[in-house]
């Protein structure tokens, strides 16, 4: 069926689907290149993947098989190319933070709530992204997106050093693990071969970072992994190793959880929901423009929703978009989310074939890999600007950073949520408002603060309000008006808001008009509009306020506004 014979209903389907759209207009050419980079994405999925399943308090083959299941399904619901999902740093965090203290140390209650984080956080992204919600990570802004991702960063770091050190701890929360971490190396507790494969293996990684053609990872874990092996080093010196893992595919299965557990395991998937579409939706754009293609932010809520929804009925937990294993599809020639089947494939081959192939990769290594990882989440160049250009949003950075550290994943990005609705709220609730004048040489009427020598006409005072108008700011309007009515040089007879910043009035600030009129009325001075937009005047008719303000109140412009004026005056 060729796409130009598609009826409308068939287009609408097939828009839901990408992956087919991509298959009917697969070219041959694409082929050699998306399995060739699908078999060296192979080489990075593995021990990532495995990695940050045990950075999430999960078994290692369950990070396997959150790589397998979600890379096939986003191939077919995800609109981008060639992004690359499955575990990721990001979310390790937030996992942990819910499956550690729930899951008492067993494995399979650990795999049961990952499970069941993964399918809460694909349903709010399905259902976010049929909403078209996809707008709602813009609320986030970017000193809070680095606030919460940086304290992220530091606690999966700190999470993750003692495996690097070798020996365990007890204790939760960024800060009781970096004390509990404090007094178990001075109490000897290192072990110091395991410590030394770790370093060695970050060393490694961070020295190979910018090269594309060396994966840095797989160096690392492979020699990690045979230096373990050649000098038996699990048995002579106690170095923790992963072990065989279980031969075979996934299987179905429900993660059902107890009712003590529903409430953590909810806000913790919404957590992911949010933190995974927030990085998903920047590193979706910024290929789309590369590859030159156009990418909807809401199909890319589905998609990565359904590939999150699947994973959980396979062993799986809570996956993101990665923007380390994404680059190596680039560069190794990907053209297609055939890379990411192939890729998918090749890990099933190595369940299948050679499950021990892995089984003396140190855990020390592993940590390497996720400590590398999350080095890569921090962001400080960008805080320096911001710092420079404006410091309350840089201290609003640095406020959801303490509040990861020091309460955890969770409780951190719920203080972000906050933080970024306060911030949203207070730039309409304490806006910016101005009284207008004309300079001289300069074409129209402007704020008198920035234009001192500005002209104001006597008798008639220019007001603009820069914000909608709505419950919680319209009682600081009629103040700020009634004000510039008391600052004028002249006795005020008329009134004159310039309303084109205001995009919405709700019944409170309706009823602040009238209000306001009562109380200009009572001296003697008319209250008239400029530039106020058509449906905002529509509502202040639904409201009733045409009983009381006529058209002859509204202008379509200051300079018709203010000539009207003058020539009543």
């Amino acid at each position: 069926m060729s796409v130009a014979r598609m009826t409308r209903h068939e287009i609408e389907w097939v828009r839901w689907v990408p992956g087919f759209n991509t298959l009917l207009r697969y070219e041959i050419a694409w082929l050699g290149h998306d399995v060739m980079a699908g078999l060296v994405l192979a080489t990075m999925l593995v021990p990532v993947g495995i990695a940050y399943a045990v950075a999430s308090g999960l078994p290692g083959i369950c990070g396997l098989y959150a790589t397998i299941v979600p890379l096939l399904v986003y191939a077919v619901f995800g609109p981008s190319r060639i992004l690359v999902l499955g575990p990721d740093s990001a979310l390790a965090a937030v996992i942990l933070g819910v499956v550690l203290p729930l899951s008492g140390g067993d494995p399979q209650r650990a795999v049961v709530l990952g499970g069941m984080m993964a399918l809460v956080s694909g349903t709010v992204l399905i259902l976010a992204g049929l909403a078209r919600l996809g707008f709602v990570t813009e609320l986030l802004s970017k000193p809070i997106r680095y606030g919460y991702m940086n304290g992220i960063a530091l606690t999966v770091l700190i999470s993750q050093l003692p495996k690097l050190f070798g020996f365990s701890i007890e204790g939760t929360g960024p800060l009781r693990e970096l004390w509990s971490i404090g007094e178990a190396v001075l109490a000897g507790k290192t072990n110091w071969a395991a410590l030394a494969i770790g370093l060695g293996a970050l060393a490694t990684i961070l020295l190979l970072r910018g090269n594309r053609r060396v994966p840095g990872i797989l160096v690392a874990v492979v020699v990690a992994a045979v230096l373990v092996g050649m000098f038996d080093l699990a048995e002579r010196h106690e170095v923790s190793i992963l072990g065989s893992l279980p031969q075979g595919l996934p299987r179905f299965a429900v993660p059902w959880v107890g009712a003590d557990d529903v409430l953590p395991v909810l806000i913790g998937g919404c957590a992911v929901a949010m933190v995974s579409f927030a990085d998903t939706s920047v590193l979706s754009r910024a290929y789309a423009a590369r590859t030159r293609t156009s990418v909807d932010p809401n199909q890319e809520m589905v998609g990565l929703g359904a590939a999150n929804f699947a994973a959980g009925f396979f062993q799986g937990f809570p996956i993101s978009s990665s923007s380390s294993r994404t680059p190596v599809a680039e560069a190794a020639g990907a053209r297609t989310q055939l890379t990411g089947i192939v890729g998918a494939l090749a890990i099933v081959l190595l369940l299948l074939l050679a499950p021990d192939l892995l089984q003396n990769l140190p855990t020390s290594a592993l940590a390497a890999v996720v400590i590398a990882s999350a080095i890569g989440l921090f962001e400080f160049a960008d805080l320096k600007r911001i710092y420079r250009i404006q410091r309350w949003e840089f201290w609003l950075s640095i406020a959801c950073f303490v509040g990861v550290a020091v309460f955890g994943a969770i409780p951190g990005i719920g203080l972000a949520i906050v933080i970024a609705i306060i911030e949203f709220l207070w730039d309409g609730w304490r806006p910016y408002s101005a009284i207008l004048g004309r300079p001289a040489g300069v074409e129209g009427y402007h704020d008198i603060t920035r234009y001192p020598e500005a002209r104001r006409i006597p008798g008639l005072v220019l007001f603009r309000w820069d914000a909608p108008l709505f419950f919680a700011n319209a009682e600081l309007f009629r103040e700020r008006v009634l004000a510039a009515v008391e600052e004028s040089p002249t006795p005020v007879r008329c009134v004159i808001v310039t309303a084109e910043p205001v995009t919405s009035v709700d019944v409170t600030a309706a009823d602040a008009l009238m209000e306001l009129d009562d109380a200009l009325l009572a001296r003697g001075i008319e209250l008239r509009f400029a530039e106020l937009k058509d449906p905002v005047k529509d509502k202040l008719r639904r409201f009733g306020l045409f009983e009381r303000f006529d058209e002859t109140r509204f202008f379509p412009t200051i300079d018709s506004a203010v000539s009207r004026y003058l020539e009543t005056a």
